[in-house]
Order: C-alpha cells, then structure tokens, then sequence
C-alpha cells in the first residue's frame, strides 16, 4: 500500500497510480498523517510532494523529512495537467466560481481571467472536485486532475488549462528501509541534510569538497531550525553514490566542517533528469 496526502484523485494519487500501478493508494488528511502511516506500518511507501517547477518548494516537507526517519527510495516527475471541470449538465458558460488548492488557482490564472470566474481556495484540488459534485451547482467548477474528474463523476470543460506547459511536480517516495543501489547500475541521486558549524565561511568550507572532487549538485535549500535565526539546516541533493570515490571523499570533508550530515536517501536519478538536461542544450 501506498499513501499519499489529499482526498481521493489528487494529483499525488495520480503519481502513485504512474510509478506504482499494482500498489493500493491510501489517501491521507496531512503530510503527517502520510509520514505516520509509513512509520507505524500501515502503509509500505508514501508518495511525498516535495517542489514543483511553477510554484517551488513544498511547504512543510523539510522539516517533517528529519523529524520521520524515514528514507528517500525513488523519485517522480510527474507532469501536472490542471482541467476544468463542472457538473456533465452544466453549461460552460453559466460558469460563476472556481474552486481548487491556492496553487493551482495561481497556476491557471489566464483561464480563470478569460472566463471571469471568481476563485475560491480549497485545501486541495481533488477535494474542490468532490464539493463540486457533491454541491450539484452547475455554476461551479473546480480545478483539479483528470483522475478527479473519474473519481468524481465530472466533466471537462477544458483540459489542460495551466499557464506553463511544462508544470511539473517532483515527488519522493519514502520507505522505513533505505536503498542500497549498485554502483555503476545506472545514475544514482543521493540526498543528505547537514548543519554548518557556527564559524566564518562554514558554508564554503562544507560545500568546496563537491567542487574539488568533481561532484555536482543539484540542489541546496535552506531553513530556520525550531525558529532560530542562528542555526540553519541545509537539504542538498547531488548526482552520485557514497561509495564512489569523489562523493565519498566530498561528504568526508562536509562531516568535518558540519554539527551534523544525515543522508536522506540514495536512489536512482528519474529519466526526467536526462529529458530536461537534453531538453536545456
């Protein structure tokens, strides 16, 4: 079984359905609740939403990841497609109201604008489409998947609707037990977190051992611990396996300059990296 947060047709379901299509999906209320579900057995992998390419980082994820002790198994890009729908007897243009999550209104702000509808926030997009059902107001629609629109009962008024054709939501797939892939099978991502010791050019100390050693990395974000402006914790993600030489030689001098390194997970880098670096030449 795998868990996911939101009502049943998210768009994390749809993720689960693409990457995992034999597994059951369990949809849960919160992150936490998704986290916890891992934790305590009732579910073998969670589907976790962690950026996506139009409206960044997930919030929350960072600071649920550590807290879990959980493992980063695989990830997933999964291309987000916004549709409008309403009730199948509803007219498109007796439209009034649109409901869906903050983002996703944000996201299709052209379609909402050409139609004159008037946005109303929903804690998620599968969610808006159950209320729209439920409802039964053909002056309403929703933003949402089209697996919501299958769930639901709902018809597309029009598919595809976001601004940014290339919306795309990065996801990663937690598990109790890490991945150990094999050296050499195939690209590999490793994820780890650390915290800089509290000296001048900590940073640059921790991070010049991935440059000397011809590491790249892919990303590095940053965030407050427990609400203190003094110490930051950094989530980093880089190309490569800790058994390779120059990753390995790389977070043996980060060890040195950090409070802490925890690796999140080692995993094997999802064919929409090789697609978007084709993609950029």
């Amino acid at each position: 079984m795998i868990a996911f947060q939101g009502a049943p047709g998210a768009f994390s379901e749809a993720a689960c359905v693409a990457l995992y299509p034999a597994m059951t999906t369990l949809p849960c209320k919160t992150f936490s609740d998704t986290f916890a579900t891992v934790t305590d057995g009732r579910a073998g992998l969670a589907m976790i939403p962690i950026e996506n390419s139009a409206a960044g980082r997930v919030a929350d994820i960072h600071q649920l990841l550590p807290e879990s002790d959980l493992h980063i198994v695989a990830e997933h890009f999964e291309r987000v497609r916004h549709n409008l729908l309403a009730l199948p007897n509803a007219d498109p243009a007796g439209l009034t109201t649109v409901r869906s999550h903050v983002h996703a209104l944000s996201q299709c702000r052209k379609v909402i604008a050409r139609r004159g509808l008037l946005p109303v926030v929903h804690a998620d997009t599968a969610g808006a489409a159950a209320e729209v059902a439920v409802a039964d107001d053909p002056t309403s629609a929703a933003i949402a998947s089209q697996l919501a629109a299958e769930t639901y009962g709902l018809a597309i008024v029009e598919a595809e609707v976001e601004d940014e054709p290339n919306n795309t939501t990065r996801f990663v797939v937690l598990s109790r037990q890490p991945l150990d892939p094999s050296v050499g099978g195939g690209p590999v991502i490793t994820s780890f977190m650390f915290q800089c010791r509290n000296v001048p050019a900590a940073l640059y100390k921790c991070l010049g051992g991935f440059a000397t050693n011809g590491v790249n990395m892919t990303k590095l974000e940053s965030y407050m611990v427990d609400g203190s402006f003094s110490a930051t914790v950094f989530f980093a993600e880089v190309e490569g396996h800790p058994s390779e030489l120059g990753l390995g030689r790389a977070l043996s001098e980060l060890d040195y300059f950090s409070r802490e390194v925890r690796i999140m997970g080692v995993y094997p880098a999802h064919p929409y990296r090789r697609e978007a670096a084709a993609n950029r030449r």
